[in-house]
């Protein structure tokens, strides 16, 4: 769907009813050099991550994460791993 919206006189955008069906109720405004976009905000992000994910990080808990985090960021810098 596209189409042309506009804003009332106090700047607010009606999304259209099918539009928020499809992407849900919260939205991030995101301003590009060539204009904006609005990005769907999920009602759980950290759902949506691990379903995108694979099997290992869809099972991985939140220290294994930052662990696994800390050990790319040391390795990124030229430290070794202890």
């Amino acid at each position: 769907m596209s189409g042309e919206v506009r804003t009332d006189e106090r700047g607010r955008v009606t999304i259209p009813k099918e539009v928020r069906d499809r992407y849900g109720e919260k939205f991030r405004l995101v301003e590009l050099d060539s204009g904006i976009k609005l990005v769907p905000i999920p009602d759980d992000p950290l759902e949506e991550l691990r379903a995108a994910a694979s099997g290992e990080l869809r099972e991985a808990s939140f220290d294994d994460l930052g662990e696994a985090a800390q050990e790319e960021a040391r390795e990124q810098a030229g430290e070794h791993v202890r």
